[in-house]
């Protein structure tokens, strides 16, 4: 049976505009078992579906996932790649590509990107680049993906040691989040969401911030319903901002808070630590700047440090080379010109673009970024 339009607008469906029409819908589900009659309404019946995922999501989900979908498609085949940001390179995309070329994928089958943020981005950027575009469905296994890198369109892999620098705008046919594959995460992979979650908090909405303090303890013990609340909530923040802004030529960027300096440190650790933690390491570093601009408070700044370390996020780094990720965060793509495009705050829950933060003060935040344990 088919999900009507009321069901689809509960809290456990979310819809998404793009340049001001009805583009996907975002399910908030416990299984997979909605995904095929979703697959029947996008008209994927007698299609060719591959499923990409990696090493690490393939054994866990894949049976799952090809059990739920079965009778839709007339082939499905699986393409796996070695789990790590460093397979997000144009390397697994031509492997990919010749993958879909020997099983004879046109532009009306689908690609079914079933994994974390790497699995999604790359899948992403080979849908739009595949034949000059073939449909595909995010399939989001990481708190991280489901909050952030599944919705709105952004997708890309790295270049070198150049995070995210060759890509694409292209949106997804659906995004189908299986919450219950929260369950299996491990706990540094779990507590790497957090970075995001707490940005959306600290960028837009100062009551959902609060309400992160005031629900840690359920939240942190993956109690179903305060996750769901939780992720139901950042994918209102984000759609939102994503709808305003498709393409990032102004709101969108205040998604990158954290991110300036966070991705230069990721690159200058040669990606040893997880996405959301560098995210969280660079919003430390941008809520002190905010703080000795006077836009927050001591207390306020402490506070945010003291949330993000209840959420197990670092908010210091070892073995800081401040001149390499001085050099990573100038080469950054989010750059405006010659100027480095800086997200601070306001206030908490109110972020703003700066492109007046000077070396001088970028230095300054890392030296408040260095261990003293």
């Amino acid at each position: 049976m088919m999900m009507s339009s009321k069901e689809r607008s509960s809290a456990d469906c979310i819809s998404v505009e793009y340049e001001g029409k009805f583009s996907y819908y975002i399910y908030l589900r416990q299984d997979f078992l909605d995904l095929k009659e979703e697959l029947i309404r996008l008209e994927c019946e007698g299609r060719r579906i591959c499923i990409v995922t990696d090493s690490n999501v393939g054994p866990l989900y894949e049976e799952a996932l090809k059990s739920a979908i079965a009778g839709v498609a007339s082939k499905i085949t699986v393409f796996t790649f070695k789990a790590g940001e460093e397979q997000k390179n144009l390397s697994t995309v031509e492997q990919l590509y010749e993958h879909l070329i020997l099983e004879s994928f046109d532009r009306k089958d689908v690609l079914i990107a079933l994994g974390g943020g790497v699995v999604g981005d790359l899948t992403g950027f080979t849908a739009a680049t595949y034949l000059r575009g073939i449909r595909f469905i995010q399939v989001p296994t990481s708190l991280l993906a489901m909050v952030d890198s599944s919705i709105g369109g952004k997708t890309g892999v790295d270049f070198k040691s150049y995070k995210n620098m060759v890509g694409a705008f292209y949106m997804p046919k659906c995004v189908y989040m299986n919450l219950s594959c929260l369950l299996t995460l491990d706990d540094r992979q779990f507590y790497a969401g957090f970075g995001e979650i707490i940005k959306h908090g600290l960028i837009k909405d100062k009551n959902y911030y609060e309400w992160l303090k005031q629900h840690r303890e359920a939240i942190l013990h993956k109690d179903f319903n305060s996750l769901k609340e939780t992720v139901y909530r950042s994918c209102m923040i984000k759609r939102d901002v994503v709808q305003r802004d498709p393409k990032e030529k102004g709101e969108r960027a205040l998604l990158n808070f954290g991110h300036t300096l966070g991705h230069a440190v990721e690159k200058q650790m040669l990606f040893e630590k997880l996405h959301g933690e560098c995210v969280s390491i660079g919003m430390a570093a941008a809520s002190f700047l905010s703080f000795k601009r006077g836009d927050i408070t001591r207390e306020e700044y402490e506070d945010i440090k003291t949330v993000l370390k209840v959420y197990s996020l670092p908010v210091t780094v070892k073995n800081c080379n401040k001149e390499e990720i001085l050099s990573a965060a100038s080469h950054d793509k989010k750059m405006d010109g010659k100027k480095i495009k800086f997200i601070l705050l306001k206030q908490i829950g109110e972020a703003v673009i700066d492109t007046t933060v000077s070396q001088e003060e970028m230095k300054h935040a890392l030296d408040s970024l260095e261990e003293t344990e």
